[in-house]
């Protein structure tokens, strides 16, 4: 919850900042980074839905005796044992209770240190030189490294990444856990001694690191926006496609059009030329507003007004008001 209401803070800080969204680690359509921040918060809530689930599978005792037949000890003691402890009675059980309750606790946490990475890797994405959106916060005084002085590395994020690896690894065991000989053999113990506490202490260590650096990343909308028009207005040709055929345009010739100009673009920018004319017009504009086929079905107007960036932010606050209820 902790780490939850830090991310709802910032969501709604950067509820409208814009930024361009990616897929295959290439620039798709403007989006804004509160909406990236309500994934997680949405991710986050599975999460802590599924524990507290969990958390039902694996309060239970047993009192049931070395073969779990009650041979020696009445059904109401393990019922008076386990009310004094605040556990349920398993149903049934034999020696132990079952390891596939402990199993579901293992994959629960594996789970939820995988979203906590998952955040951890956008964070280094964004930090990165080139990209250059986001970061964590960098102390005065502080060193990224010992050899280059002018580092500023992620490297709060770099350790969640790795301590999520042992988390998952974690899981096999207490799967392999499952399948004990019989009634019950003792092959869990050893293993549990060490991913039971570890778990736990690594979890919490995550949650409290990434707490802190949700709370305290620095964000830069200016890079943001930058990189959003990096390509010359390409983010906008979903727009342009999706006009055509209102228009009476098939879609197959919608895309032949909309694509040759974006392709027009991208060898623009190979060749290093400014993705901006001297009216601070986009590339991808310029050619589209150039194309006699597209101006056959699209006024200069209404191509303009597919470079509206609102078009892209007009359902945010209905997505808010579902994520955070």
């Amino acid at each position: 919850k902790m780490v939850m209401e830090s991310i709802k803070k910032r969501a709604y800080e950067h509820k409208m900042t814009l930024m361009v969204g990616r897929s295959h680690g290439i620039h798709g359509e403007p989006i804004t980074f509160g909406l990236v921040l309500a994934v997680w918060y949405d991710e986050m809530a599975r999460h802590l839905e599924n524990l507290e689930q969990t958390f039902n599978v694996i309060c239970v005792g047993q009192v049931s005796g070395a073969m779990g037949n009650f041979a020696h000890a009445p059904l109401e003691l393990e019922e008076y044992t386990c009310k004094e402890l605040g556990l349920k009675p398993a149903p049934a059980s034999n020696q132990v209770i079952q390891r596939d309750r402990y199993a579901r606790l293992a994959t629960a946490l594996a789970l939820l240190a995988s979203s906590i990475e998952k955040f951890a890797v956008q964070i280094r994405h964004w930090q990165r030189t080139e990209v250059y959106e986001c970061e964590e916060y960098f102390a005065k005084g502080q060193k990224g490294s010992s050899a280059m002085p002018h580092k500023r590395n992620p490297i709060l994020t770099e350790n969640i990444t790795g301590l999520a690896r042992m988390i998952r690894a974690y899981a096999i065991p207490a799967m392999e856990n499952v399948a004990l000989w019989h009634e019950r053999d003792i092959s869990h113990s050893s293993t549990e001694r060490f991913w039971l506490p570890d778990s736990f202490i690594t979890s919490d260590f995550m949650l409290h690191r990434m707490n802190n650096v949700i709370a305290n990343l620095t964000v830069y909308p200016e890079n943001m926006m930058k990189n959003l028009n990096l390509t010359g207005g390409l983010v906008f040709s979903q727009r342009v496609l999706l006009e055509l055929p209102l228009k009476g345009v098939s879609r197959e010739d919608a895309y032949r059009i909309v694509q040759r100009n974006a392709m027009k673009v991208w060898e623009e920018i190979q060749q290093g030329k400014p993705t901006t004319n001297e009216k601070g017009e986009s590339l991808y504009l310029n050619h589209l507003l150039a194309d006699d086929e597209l101006r056959a079905s699209l006024s200069e107007e209404a191509i303009r007004e597919c470079f509206n960036y609102d078009y892209y932010t007009k359902n945010v606050d209905k997505i808010f008001a579902r994520v955070f209820k």
